[in-house]
Order: C-alpha cells, then sequence, then structure tokens
C-alpha cells in the first residue's frame, strides 16, 4: 500500500522518526506540512494509508499541524495512523490532534503512537548528554521497531487520555495556541552571532530574516526552537533561561535536512561551517 506521511519537525527528531518508518514500509511519500503551509483549499492525499508525525508541543500538537489538521481530507483513506515525539507525554497530543481531525472531515486516526525522545525545551530544562541522550535515543529505536509493526498489520491502537495529561492540556495548550506566533519576542542574539544564516535556514516557517548582518523575527513562530539549537555559536537566546544550558539537535538530521522542510535547497556555505553529518 502507498503511504503518505505529512510532518513537521524543529530539532530532527520527528523527522529521524519518519525516515526509519518509510525505510521499513516501502513505497513512502514524505511531504513536509511546513512546505504546503501557504497552499489553499483541502488537501487530499490520494492514498490508501497516510501518516502523521510531529513532536510535542504544551501537551498538544504544532500550531501549523492543528491547522493542516484542520485542511486535510482522509475520507479517502483506509487508514491513518500518527506518531508524535516528546520528552513526557503524549497521549493529550494524539487527542488534540484526533479531534481536530474529525472536526474536519469526519474522520479522525486510526491508530495514535507516542515516542520519548530527548527533550529539548531549555527554558524549562537542559537537554540530555552523552550517554543519557544515547540511551534514550536507543530505546526510541527500539520503541519504532515495535510501533512500525503495528502500521505494517494496520493494527488499531490509541492511548488512553490520563487525567494528569488531561489536565496539564486544559491548563497549558490554549495559552500555547493563542500566543505562539509572537513568542519570538522573547528571542535575542548575542555578540558572538558569526551571520552564518544557520537560524534562517532551519527556521520552517520562513520567519527569520537577517538585517544588517542580525537575525530578526518576523512574528511567525512556532516556538520549535530549531533557530537555537542548530546555532553552532549557541548566539540565540530565548528570555532568561537559555543561556548555559545546552542545545539538542538529532544526530542524524543536518541542517539541509531541515531547509529541505521548507521545500528549499540548502545553502553551500553551511557545508563549510556546519557538520551536515
Amino acid at each position: 500500500m502507498r503511504t503518505k506521511i505529512y510532518y513537521f519537525t524543529g530539532t530532527g527528531n520527528s523527522l529521524a522518526v519518519v525516515r526509519r518508518i518509510g525505510e521499513s514500509l516501502g513505497d513512502c511519500e514524505f511531504i513536509p506540512i511546513a512546505s504546503i503551509k501557504e497552499t489553499e483549499g483541502n488537501i487530499e492525499p490520494g492514498v490508501e494509508h497516510v501518516g502523521i508525525v510531529c513532536p510535542v508541543y504544551d501537551m498538544g500538537v504544532p500550531l501549523i499541524v492543528k491547522e493542516f489538521a484542520g485542511r486535510i481530507d482522509l475520507n479517502g483513506a483506509e487508514y491513518c495512523f500518527a506518531v508524535v515525539t516528546m520528552g513526557g507525554m503524549g497521549a493529550s497530543a494524539l487527542h488534540v490532534l484526533d479531534k481536530t481531525l474529525r472536526e474536519n472531515c469526519g474522520k479522525g486516526l486510526d491508530s495514535g503512537f507516542a515516542i520519548r525522545m530527548p527533550a529539548n525545551f531549555p527554558p524549562l530544562f537542559k537537554p540530555p548528554q552523552g550517554e543519557k541522550k544515547d540511551k534514550i535515543l536507543r530505546e526510541a529505536d527500539a520503541k519504532l521497531d515495535e510501533i512500525v509493526g503495528k502500521i505494517r498489520e494496520g493494527k488499531r491502537e490509541y492511548p488512553a487520555l490520563t487525567p494528569l495529561s488531561s489536565l496539564f492540556k486544559i491548563l497549558t495548550y490554549g495559552k500555547f495556541i493563542k500566543g505562539v506566533r509572537s513568542c519570538d519576542s522573547e528571542f535575542f542574539v548575542k555578540d558572538n552571532c558569526i551571520s552564518c544564516h544557520a537560524c534562517s535556514d532551519v527556521c520552517p516557517t520562513g520567519n527569520i530574516e537577517f538585517a544588517g548582518g542580525w537575525p530578526k523575527w518576523s512574528h511567525n513562530c512556532e516556538m520549535c526552537f530549531a533557530c537555537l539549537h542548530f546555532c553552532p555559536v549557541e548566539a540565540i537566546q530565548w528570555g532568561k533561561r537559555t543561556e548555559g544550558r545546552g542545545r539538542y539537535r538529532h544526530p542524524d538530521i543536518r541542517i539541509l535536512d531541515m531547509k529541505a522542510q521548507k521545500g528549499e535547497n540548502g545553502r553551500l556555505n553551511n557545508e563549510l561551517i556546519h557538520d551536515t553529518k
């Protein structure tokens, strides 16, 4: 069966998951949600199997993913699954996604899965490093093998929404959705910025432009923190809570991969100054 997987990623975790699923299933097409954000009308996949992969933000899904879920028509699909990557809890995000899909087209998820991966929200905590990070990634790979088997078999599986995750979603997600676009007002750049344009290259919404050699944010933010994590000199900070807290990007994801999320080719100078492994 042909499969289309729509995805959104900020630090590469969700893109790494998409690749692993595609390698295992075969006959897959990967479609970055950011690349179709400005298209008009409903989105009709035209295939039997449809997947959605994204991170968990504030107990829900990124705004760009929620808006996408309000446009896609799944009525022609036989099986729709979602995989969310998370640092904590993920069931509530799957329920947000399912509810949005059903309200839009009357058909929701047949299966939903959550994978724990390295948390990467420095305003709250330091991303894991070293062996701790590697252990999380190894366990994620093992979990993903299990999930892919269930997707291949077309199994129906959906996590229950616990009272705790439901409460956290009520307390945080609505506020996040209302204010996320302008949260970039908290970003600033330190004097060690080398004007390499990595931040603008990896920004999935094209929210960063350079003026006078310095990045400027334009209030179309998803709070994915790609700009902060991919900066090679940690010049980008957010408020008073990110300096000295470390950075994270999935080890298999390059700047060129992130830029491709917008349907663009990578910049040649990035290959010279960044690790593109």
